[in-house]
C-alpha cells in the first residue's frame, strides 16, 4: 500500500506492507532509530512517538494507519541545535540510566505537559504510567518532567510548543514542520 506521512517535518511517500508496524517503518525505512523497539506488545512505551500531536505507542499502530498524518519522533523535537526543554530537563535532572526508555518517556512527557502544563508529582506518575523504566525508580524522571513544566509555557505541545530564545521570551518552535 502507498502511504504519505510527514515525519519530523519531512514528507515521505512509500510503499509498505499492510501489516508493517509504524515503529518498523520509522526505524527500517526512514532510519529514525531513536524510536526503539522494546516489547512489541505496547506494554513498555519505549516506542512512543507523536501521531498528529498525541502520543502513541508505535508498536501498536500500523504504518498504513499513519497515512496522511504527522509523526514526530525523538529526533524531531530539538531545534537549531538546542535540546527540547523536556530533553534538557532529563539531562539536568539525571533522569536516565541505561537510556533505553528515555526517548519514549520524553515523548510521553511532552504529551502530558500539553494536557497538564503544571502537573504535581502524582499527575506526572499517572501521566507516564504506560512507560516503563527498569533502572531509575522514576524519582528523577518525575523531577525532570516537573522541571520541564517550569521551562515551558502553558499548553505546550506539538502545535503550540514554545522554547526560550535566549532573550527570556518564548519563541515558537516548529515541531512537525509547523510555524
Amino acid at each position: 500500500m502507498r502511504i504519505t506521512v510527514n515525519v519530523d517535518g519531512t514528507s515521505y511517500t512509500d510503499e509498505v506492507e499492510p501489516r508493517q508496524l509504524l515503529v518498523h517503518y520509522l526505524r527500517e525505512r526512514l532510519g529514525k532509530v531513536g524510536t526503539v523497539v522494546g516489547c512489541d506488545t505496547s506494554n513498555c512505551g519505549a516506542c512512543t512517538v507523536h501521531l498528529d500531536g498525541h502520543s502513541v505507542k508505535s508498536c501498536s499502530v500500523l504504518a498504513v494507519q499513519a497515512d496522511g498524518c504527522e509523526v514526530t519522533t525523538i529526533e524531531g523535537i530539538a531545534r537549531d541545535g538546542k535540546l527540547h526543554p523536556v530533553q534538557q530537563a532529563f539531562h539536568d535532572n539525571h533522569a536516565l540510566q541505561c537510556g533505553f526508555c528515555t526517548p519514549g518517556m520524553i515523548m510521553q512527557s511532552i504529551d502530558l505537559l500539553a494536557d497538564n502544563p503544571d502537573p504535581d508529582e502524582q499527575a506526572v506518575r499517572e501521566g507516564i504510567e504506560g512507560n516503563l523504566c527498569r533502572c531509575t525508580g522514576y524519582q528523577n524522571i518525575v523531577r525532570a518532567v516537573r522541571d520541564a513544566a517550569h521551562h515551558m509555557r502553558p499548553g505546550a505541545g506539538p502545535e503550540a510548543e514554545r522554547v526560550e530564545d535566549g532573550s527570556g521570551l518564548r519563541a515558537p518552535s516548529s515541531i512537525g514542520g509547523g510555524e
